[in-house]
């Protein structure tokens, strides 16, 4: 499968669908009880393909009135390894589907969190691949 062809089926309509937007509700009323105690939305993105690894990461944007630089998201990517609502696990599953048996997913890694702006912050994603 080409990048070109990764691009395509990880348009970010699907990517939205794969990881509904009510992911992060659901995700912070597990942590806080309540749902808008939340910082930030979570929304996946595709950043490519190269040799054998695809790249995506979550996107966490600053919920209006919150202060994502206040909250703690340095210590996410274990966090997120592990939450059941996240389901890293089972969204590489999902990736692996989509990919329609032209590549394989093989073992994934979230990256640490990078502060892009002071309202993004990003969780890598890298998933090894194999035909």
């Amino acid at each position: 499968m080409k990048s070109d062809s990764c691009d395509q089926v990880f348009n970010q309509a699907a990517l939205d669908a794969l990881f509904e937007a009510k992911r992060a509700d659901v995700f912070f009323e597990s942590l806080f009880g309540d749902a808008s105690e939340g910082a930030y939305d979570i929304r996946p993105a595709f950043n490519g393909r190269q040799r054998n690894d695809l790249t995506f990461e979550f996107q966490l944007r600053q919920r209006h009135g919150k202060c994502l630089v206040c909250n703690l998201t340095h210590g996410l990517p274990q966090v997120f390894s592990r939450h059941p609502v996240i389901d890293v696990e089972g969204v590489v599953k999902v990736i692996d589907d989509m990919l329609d048996g032209h590549l394989r997913c093989g073992k994934w890694r979230l990256g640490p969190t990078r502060e892009v702006s002071s309202d993004l912050h990003v969780i890598p994603l890298n998933i090894s691949v194999t035909h």
